[in-house]
């Protein structure tokens, strides 16, 4: 890619834009209270492989399930224009048709309008990037009431379209791109399809890391643990290509700093092929060292050591070449630096 240009903005207080401009296209509901009305939703990456019952109840609100199973019978939710079933699992860049319901209204602290609390470290009319800090979830869902994209959509309540472009795990820190328009989100989600981007994180791992560059090709499969806890293990004959290649930035003596280019995208995966290969990340709590993590806290690292660095692509409606990049929060700056970097 050429004229490559790089945005970032230091680590200071969090800042928000205004609202986005007017637009013909409206795949989002008005603000609560509301009328029943049809709406139709496009399905985005972060919710791919989810089935079509649980999306509506997430999305739905204070409407009963029965209702919701109700309408999903009668064939007045429609995907691409087609009757569906309750398990049909949904796919990046569905369409989804929701029949008129009536929602019952929000709580109140939902029907504020407040300023935006994260870090936006890059803008313009069809993409918007945060620095999602670590601990705070990308959507609600599983048991959290509200993530980024609501807080977002609370923020700017105008706003015509704001979608989540792509999901970092909750304990993961870094660059987090929401889309403004429907021509973004598809071309983002092309980018992604086709890998054509660069995405690069940091990680802090236990032991010393070896080689300068390792590629590593382990498949991954999910799996539910007799708690219910939902993991992902490397499964040889069941698992998803995965794959991933390190670069070793600083090597210590008893733990190493390594940047990880994802080629693929699955659930955990530089979590899994770290601790695969023998080399937990600091901090990681599912699949990292309990006793070293308690240890590290002493030390001064309280969270996951894996930030979303940076994401390099074409941008989908300009074709310009960028670099967007989120600064180290200031907790792993000063754990690996000893101050902001």
């Amino acid at each position: 890619m050429k004229n490559l240009r790089t945005l970032a903005v230091k680590p200071l207080e969090a800042r928000s834009a205004p609202d986005a401009r007017p637009s013909a296209v409206e795949l989002r509901a008005p603000a609560e209270p509301r009328s029943p009305e049809v709406r139709k939703v496009l399905i985005t990456i972060a919710h791919a492989g989810q089935r079509v019952d649980n999306f509506l109840i997430r999305e739905l609100k204070g409407v009963p399930k029965t209702h919701v199973y109700r309408i999903l019978r009668s064939g007045e939710v429609r995907v691409n224009g087609g009757r569906v079933r309750a398990e049909t699992k949904l796919e990046a860049g569905d369409e989804l048709r929701i029949p008129p319901v009536r929602v019952a209204e929000a709580p109140a602290h939902l029907q504020l309008t407040t300023a935006f609390p994260h870090e936006i470290v890059f803008e313009d009319d069809h993409l918007l990037a945060v620095n999602k800090p670590s601990g705070v979830a990308v959507h609600g869902g599983s048991g959290v009431s509200f993530g980024v994209i609501e807080q977002l959509r609370m923020a700017r309540p105008n706003a015509p379209l704001l979608e989540l472009v792509h999901r970092l795990d909750r304990e993961t820190s870094g660059v987090l791109f929401i889309a403004k328009t429907r021509a973004a989100l598809v071309g983002m989600h092309e980018t992604l399809r086709e890998k054509s981007g660069d995405k690069r994180y940091l990680a802090a791992v236990k032991g010393e890391w070896v080689n300068d560059r390792q590629h590593v090709k382990a498949p991954l499969a999910k799996f539910t643990q007799a708690d219910g806890e939902r993991r992902v293990q490397v499964d040889r004959e069941e698992g998803q290509f995965a794959h991933t290649i390190f670069n070793l930035l600083e090597r210590r003596a008893d733990m190493s700093l390594l940047e990880a280019e994802l080629l693929t995208g699955r659930t955990h995966q530089i979590r899994v092929h770290c601790a695969h290969l023998g080399f937990p990340i600091a901090g990681d709590t599912k699949y990292g060292d309990p006793a070293w993590n308690k240890l590290l806290k002493t030390q001064g690292l309280p969270r996951m050591f894996l930030h979303a660095k940076s994401f390099e692509f074409e941008h989908p409606i300009s074709g310009e070449a960028m670099k967007v990049e989120a600064p180290l929060s200031k907790e792993l700056a000063t754990f690996w630096y000893g101050g902001a970097k």
